[in-house]
């Protein structure tokens, strides 16, 4: 039940919210004779949907003693039941749109469960760890390189063919300068020489509601780090320990990732440029089949980054593609309403499964969020 922050949510409600999709787009309209485990749960679990009702505010979810773990265990037992009947009739190409749709939310779903435990656990004064600190051997950053690409007239956006949100679509063309981005992410190493340059103490290098926001929660340093003995340190689903130079650094909102490539005399991609980079790589690297539970340091190939590991900040603002449509009825909900105020973010986390990426995903959070696993990867300013 515990719920660390708004934009948090107990794992018990993520349990009962994905459930409560199956149910409410799915079986509800498409298996004759299905009952409805509960008709009050329609507007207890259900997120943001206005279509439907209402719905509690999203800071209350924490508060919810009912139903227990167990009905929401009983409840899912229910809906997986009802799916498994539903799927053995052969339901329409329809219907499986809507189930491939749930399958993917509930695999967002699971990488926010990670992320509120973090954050759940990071409030919490005994700091426990999710799982135990795993044995590494120590490695060096490998050298940051920029790599040329041409740029000119490119096609951006999903196929049409296969899954993909709807928001990443349609497919058009866009006009990209020659680029040269950064072989892997920033390090924390890197990072820790902005903080002792003074980087939070010098608005020249900040937007303006960025340094309106560090002065006034007094950040200054990236989220989950902790100076002890005069050392930092950092917390993870691994609990706490000492910073590792080479590691990604993590949990920075877009306006330190823009602070810092400001510093640094570069810029964030725009998520065209990273898009056009990544299509043609294999999804591979450090996903949530790995279950390392951090992000870890660039290997030799160390363009394999540009999937798992962090979500990195683009520079593009979360807006529509030209001829962008919502899907009809409440599923439209789902993506294009948070077309305002956010930042797009690509490639996915360590806690992102395989099969859930792709080069075309549009990940979004607004500027000032820290608490998802975010880092930073830089353009350079010379062609």
């Amino acid at each position: 039940m515990v719920q660390s922050m708004p934009d948090a949510s107990p794992a018990k409600w993520h349990l009962a919210h994905t459930t409560w999709f199956f149910e409410t787009f799915i079986l509800s309209g498409q298996l004759a004779g299905y009952r409805i485990f509960n008709p009050e749960y329609r507007l207890l679990f259900n997120s943001y949907y206005k279509a439907l009702g209402g719905h509690p505010l999203r800071q209350q979810r924490g508060t919810f003693s009912h139903p227990s773990f167990s009905n929401v265990l009983r409840y899912r037992e229910h809906v997986d039941e009802a799916m498994q009947r539903l799927l053995a009739r052969e339901p329409s190409p329809e219907t499986l749109a809507l189930v491939e749709l749930g399958i993917h939310h509930e695999q967002q779903h699971q990488e926010l469960i990670l992320t509120d435990i973090l954050h759940a656990f990071w409030t919490q004064p005994l700091r426990p760890a999710y799982e135990p600190p795993a044995e590494r051997a120590a490695t060096a950053a490998e050298r940051l390189r920029w790599t040329a690409h041409a740029g000119g007239m490119v096609e951006i956006g999903a196929p049409d063919e296969g899954f993909a949100f709807d928001n990443e679509r349609p497919r058009h063309s866009a006009l990209l300068l020659p680029y040269r981005l950064a072989s892997r992410l920033i390090t924390n190493g890197e990072y820790l020489d902005f903080i002792n340059d003074k980087g939070y103490s010098r608005p020249e290098l900040w937007l303006s509601d960025g340094w309106d926001i560090v002065c006034r929660e007094g950040w200054s340093a990236p989220l989950y780090w902790e100076k002890s003995g005069g050392q930092w340190c950092e917390f993870s689903l691994r609990g706490m320990n000492p910073l590792n130079p080479a590691a990604p650094v993590s949990h920075v909102s877009y306006y330190e990732a823009d602070a810092f490539a400001r510093w640094c005399g570069a810029r964030l991609p725009l998520e065209t440029e990273w898009e056009q980079t990544a299509k043609d790589h294999t999804i591979a690297g450090n996903l949530l089949e790995r279950w390392t539970l951090e992000a870890l340091p660039a290997q030799s190939n160390a363009e394999d980054q540009l999937f798992g590991d962090l979500w990195e900040w683009t520079a593009s603002a979360y807006l529509a593609y030209p001829g962008f449509r919502p899907a009809p009825g409440a599923v439209g909900e789902y993506n294009g309403k948070f077309m305002c105020n956010q930042f797009v973010l690509r490639g996915g986390s360590f806690s992102t499964s395989a099969s859930h990426i792709r080069a075309s995903y549009r990940n979004f959070f607004p500027p000032h969020a820290r608490w998802q696993f975010m880092g930073i990867r830089l353009v350079s300013h010379e062609r």
